[in-house]
């Protein structure tokens, strides 16, 4: 037998991978690593998502009080009457939002960069993280009309006192930054999951 055609058995039970393991482990080395580039528009989807998951939840959660700044009165009398209820059915509505947005958000970052999608639904995480350290000190530096995310009003939000949920507010955010980097890395990996399922169509198993 020529020497050419036991050349990648050879490689194969040295290794101990297959071709495509090789390949993909290869491809992985140049090309794999945070992607801040990818992340980014993956942050832009998860924004965008957030946006319309939050209209649809808005509109759905009026009779409990959950709701954008359409109707203050109207809504703070509702979580007044039952501010239980509006407090449970607001945390479940708002991870629901943040988890699906950023699960969207980090499976577009890992299906463009292919490799290392958990990275990647960090670094669309860390783009957020950063987009609101950046916004809130311009808006404190600025004043609160440049606080872009305030004015987009796009979160769900429990309308009670805000002095009375001081603990809440904390626990909440700690909450939210959880099931976001969660989903985030959920979705980059299930993203980057289909790369894989076409290198084994095109390469075998």
């Amino acid at each position: 037998m020529a020497s050419g055609d036991t050349q990648p058995a050879a490689h194969a039970a040295t290794s101990g991978n297959t071709i495509r393991e090789d390949v993909v482990a290869k491809q992985k080395e140049q090309f794999g690593g945070m992607r801040f580039g990818t992340a980014f528009f993956g942050w832009l989807t998860a924004t965008g998502a957030a946006v319309l998951l939050t209209a649809l939840v808005a509109g759905a959660g009026a009779a409990v009080g959950l709701g954008t700044q359409a109707d203050p009165e109207q809504t703070t009398a509702a979580a007044t009457e039952n501010a239980a209820t509006v407090g449970l059915i607001g945390a479940i509505a708002l991870g629901v939002v943040v988890f699906v947005a950023y699960f969207c958000g980090g499976y577009v970052a890992g299906r463009m960069a292919r490799f290392s999608g958990a990275k990647q639904g960090i670094a669309v995480w860390l783009w957020a993280l950063i987009v609101a350290v950046v916004l809130a000190i311009v808006g404190a530096i600025a004043g609160s009309q440049f606080n872009v995310l305030a004015n987009l009003n796009s979160f769900p939000r429990i309308p009670i006192n805000e002095g009375d949920l001081a603990l809440g507010s904390i626990i909440t955010a700690i909450a939210i930054a959880i099931v976001s980097l969660g989903g985030a890395i959920l979705g980059g990996l299930a993203g980057m999951r289909y790369h894989r399922k076409v290198d084994k169509a095109g390469l075998g198993r």
